[in-house]
């Protein structure tokens, strides 16, 4: 299937909330001691459909989220939502982490845990069944998580690529 182009355009006119998924201190042993770092992975969406994830590294920890928002920035996707949930069932792998994402009924809530929690909420999905196998890196997760979400395809996307009505895709 041909990978679609779901970027969004301009970020100007979108309201982000920024999450912090991880943040990891990295140690480098030189000659003169130990020196600390920090990697961060931030998520950033507007609640409605719009996602992003980066990875900011600098020597303090407020830098380094502040680096990782910039980055999460600049490549945001879209992804339908559906009354709150995703449209359908989608699996996804990035390096060793599988995710399996569910569409559940209307007050289940985000049953996710960690870093897909973060991702599903920052997309304002609501009610989901996620599940996660293989490894458990964030690193992974948030990517894994986001290659599913990009993958949805929305009612009307799926109506009109079987030359079908909106409500023939439903009743099948």
């Amino acid at each position: 299937m041909a990978k679609k182009n779901n970027r969004v355009k301009s970020t100007n006119d979108i309201e982000l909330k920024d999450r912090l998924v991880a943040i990891n201190r990295v140690t480098k042993v030189t000659k003169g001691g130990r020196t600390f770092t920090f990697a961060a992975i931030v998520v950033v969406g507007n609640e409605n459909g719009v996602i992003g994830y980066g990875l900011g590294k600098a020597n303090e920890v407020q830098a380094a989220i502040a680096k990782g928002v910039e980055a999460a920035k600049k490549n945001l996707i879209e992804v339908p939502v559906h009354k709150g949930t995703i449209p359908h069932e989608q699996e996804a792998k990035f390096g060793g982490s599988r995710v399996i994402l569910k569409p559940a009924s209307h007050g289940t809530g985000v049953k996710a845990g960690g870093a897909m929690r973060a991702v599903l909420e920052s997309v304002g999905v609501t009610d989901v069944l996620a599940k996660s196998k293989g490894s458990s890196n964030p690193h992974n997760l948030v990517k894994a998580t986001i290659e599913a979400l990009s993958e949805m395809r929305s009612p009307v996307e799926v109506a009109r690529s079987r030359g079908i009505s909106l409500q023939q895709v439903f009743n099948g």
